[in-house]
């Protein structure tokens, strides 16, 4: 099973849906997004072995860095981004609210 996220204009993230890894293309649903849906779609992966997180609607996908990134969690000072990309803040527990993978 795969999964892929439709992104806006802006790299949000739209809605995430579920492809055919038994697809005839060999694509794992891919070609069927784009003939049947439109849009443009990113794969995702839910134990986050790639774009280091799962994406989720409200999430940004960052192609420099090949990353789904959660939205904002807070405003405090001591907010950062670090190396899995996830939000980390001393001030809330940022991390722990935005762990949606096993990774």
């Amino acid at each position: 099973m795969s999964h892929w996220a439709e992104l806006d204009a802006n790299n949000k993230v739209l809605r995430v849906t579920v492809g055919d890894n038994n697809d005839p293309n060999g694509d794992e649903g891919y070609q069927w997004l784009i003939d049947n849906l439109g849009g443009t779609w990113v794969k995702t992966s839910y134990n986050g072995t790639i774009r280091y997180n799962f994406a989720g609607v409200g999430y940004s996908y960052d192609p420099v860095d090949d990353a789904f990134i959660a939205p904002i969690p807070c405003n405090h000072p001591d907010l950062i981004l670090n190396a899995k990309k996830r939000w980390e803040c001393e001030s809330c527990a940022a991390e722990i609210m935005q762990s949606r993978t096993t990774a």
